[in-house]
């Protein structure tokens, strides 16, 4: 296994938590294993693994980007994981806010929407 794949690893389950790290490698079949895989060891391993950018501010940038997509599904996760690397609650509101004017309100409002269920599942809003 290549240093790269096990610090991309190491990186999704501390970004994302041992629970869905655990769900995630459980549920790998040959179908999905090489996608999962190349997420591994370029997307968290290369890229997340770049020093030059601490994971509170990567996380920052992939809610942005999911939300600005429309990818709500993905940014569940990600927001869950956004919280693990120390994003507060403003700092998620305000990256809503940038989406809702960079993107779109119809993006803003969709990325403010599961933050809040995020949020809330996590007890940091009522």
């Amino acid at each position: 296994m290549s240093s790269r794949l096990e610090k991309g690893r190491e990186i999704l389950r501390n970004t994302l938590g041992a629970e869905y790290y655990d769900r995630r490698a459980s549920s790998t079949n040959d179908f999905n294993a090489p996608l999962r895989r190349l997420t591994d060891e370029y997307c968290f391993g290369e890229v997340w693994g770049d020093e030059a950018l601490p994971p509170k501010i990567r996380s920052m940038l992939v809610i942005a980007l999911l939300a600005g997509m429309g990818r709500e599904q993905e940014l569940g996760t990600h927001l869950r994981g956004a919280i693990n690397n120390g994003c507060s609650v403003e700092e998620i509101r305000a990256v809503m806010l940038q989406v809702g004017v960079y993107c779109g309100i119809p993006a803003g409002v969709g990325g403010t929407r599961a933050a809040e269920a995020v949020l809330r599942e996590c007890k940091l809003i009522p």
